[in-house]
């Protein structure tokens, strides 16, 4: 037993000390792990300071401002790509006031470029009886505007004995507006389609939306009616006009005490037709000047709110764009000749058939040089009642018209539709060779087989108020065809 307890001790003395080496290194490696976490640590925090309440709101302030910095950038290079869009198409719509409101009603030049002449029935409506009757033609081609007043008492009954009220023309807009265009094709011979009624309300906004219309008031005016609500009372001269004054000059027609405008002016409704022509085309004159631009949607949401018509928005875009190069000068005006009368008690304008004839050719269908227009003009001026040409150049056209040979061709699909526009051709004497029927067709053509002077055709065009001039094979038996479409 002596002999083996040393080794045995020396043994268990090795693994004790083993035991303790192992300790001792576990001990040193956590340590160093503990040591290489401090510095971590350490260098974190010399990284990272803490973050004051005031520093996090300086850092959200800083990014708010930084969105919408980026926010309206985004916006302003929106804009300019939108404004270097538009300056090209207003440029490419001829640049100017002109192009600015082409682009701005979403037309274009080359629309603008082939317009056909227009025949419009112009009403002006107060109390749901029309005082103003005008039918207008205007012809951008050549920049002419012609208008010619209905009397707003024009006989329109059938029998005088049993005439009342609603036989004159002012009372067939209670009806419809088309009633009122039915009454004045059979009075001048037309075929005018659309109507533009005006409320006297618009006339006022549209006055004051210019900012006054200056004008020269023809003479003293004192009236006054409750039941119409018109206090009108203004000096003779020169004066600018706000909304209700300018009501007051367009419908005024004599005074308390009976007296009216001076005979060589024309008194009462001649007198009264006479101040409205001289408005509207003082009208045109302040509302085509190019500062009133700015104004342009104004005055179309006054149009759009405040005036009722068959025209649609497609017409009337391209025609609002034309008139923008018109010149008052290129101006006419007149009024239906006829004579007052008094039958069954009551007061009427007869119109005189035959003259009415001459003054519609005259106003609407001859196509003068500029030369003649400016003599109609200072006639005008000076006595409406003498701007009638001579007869020897009437005759003359009905005698040339009755050598020209038509054939008419119903696409209508309606009889009346056209034996009314053979009745027209008639009236303008020409004459009917042949007569046929063809399927529906939605346009007029008027076909020119002979080569013919184009102011004959130009003549029947604007007679039907419709129609597309082409040329054709000569058949050796008419100088036209005329295809009458659903558009007469």
């Amino acid at each position: 037993m002596g002999k083996h307890s040393m080794p045995e001790k020396k043994k268990r003395s090795n693994r004790r000390a083993k035991r303790v080496e192992e300790r001792e290194k576990e001990i040193l490696k956590e340590k160093i792990e503990e040591k290489i976490k401090e510095d971590k640590q350490k260098e974190n925090k010399k990284g990272s300071k803490p973050i004051s309440k005031k520093s996090k709101k300086n850092n959200k302030k800083e990014k708010k401002h930084k969105g919408i910095k980026r926010f309206f950038l985004f916006i302003l290079i929106i804009f300019a790509i939108i404004a270097a869009i538009l300056g090209i198409q207003v440029y490419k719509n001829g640049g100017g006031m002109k192009g600015i409101v082409t682009t701005f009603v979403g037309s274009s030049a080359d629309e603008i470029k082939n317009l056909d002449d227009i025949y419009v029935l112009c009403m002006g409506k107060s109390q749901n009886m029309t005082d103003t009757i005008m039918v207008a033609k205007y012809s951008p081609k050549n920049q002419q505007v012609s208008l010619l007043s209905i009397p707003r008492d024009s006989f329109v009954g059938k029998s005088k004995d049993n005439a009342s009220t609603f036989d004159k023309i002012n009372a067939k807009y209670q009806v419809n507006p088309q009633s009122t265009l039915d009454a004045v094709n059979d009075l001048t011979g037309l075929n005018v389609k659309y109507y533009v009624t005006v409320d006297t309300k618009a006339l006022r906004d549209l006055v004051d939306a210019l900012g006054g219309i200056e004008f020269d008031v023809p003479m003293d005016m004192d009236y006054d009616d409750s039941s119409q609500d018109l206090a009108i009372h203004l000096k003779k001269g020169v004066q600018v006009l706000n909304g209700m004054q300018a009501e007051g000059v367009v419908r005024f027609r004599h005074n308390n005490d009976g007296s009216s405008f001076p005979t060589e002016y024309g008194d009462n409704d001649i007198g009264r037709m006479r101040t409205q022509r001289a408005f509207i085309e003082t009208v045109l004159k302040q509302t085509l000047k190019a500062s009133n631009i700015t104004k342009v949607n104004q005055l179309l949401n006054i149009a759009k709110e405040e005036v009722e018509t068959n025209l649609s928005w497609d017409i009337i875009k391209n025609y609002i764009i034309a008139i923008l190069d018109f010149d008052t000068a290129n101006l006419k005006t007149d009024s239906l000749p006829g004579t007052p009368q008094y039958f069954n008690e009551l007061s009427f304008f007869v119109v005189n058939k035959t003259e009415a004839k001459k003054k519609v050719e005259e106003m609407f269908l001859n196509e003068p040089k500029n030369e003649e227009i400016e003599g109609e003009n200072v006639v005008n001026e000076t006595n409406e009642t003498n701007t009638t040409t001579s007869k020897s150049s009437k005759s003359s056209t009905y005698s040339r018209n009755s050598n020209i040979k038509i054939e008419i061709i119903n696409g209508t699909g309606s009889n009346s539709k056209f034996t009314s526009a053979q009745e027209q051709l008639k009236d303008r004497g020409y004459k009917i060779a042949k007569k046929g029927t063809t399927n529906v067709t939605k346009k007029t053509i008027i076909i020119n087989r002979k080569n013919s002077a184009s102011e004959i055709e130009n003549e029947i065009k604007s007679l039907l108020c419709t129609g597309a001039i082409t040329v054709g094979e000569d058949n050796n038996e008419v100088d036209f065809t005329i295809i009458i479409g659903t558009d007469y």
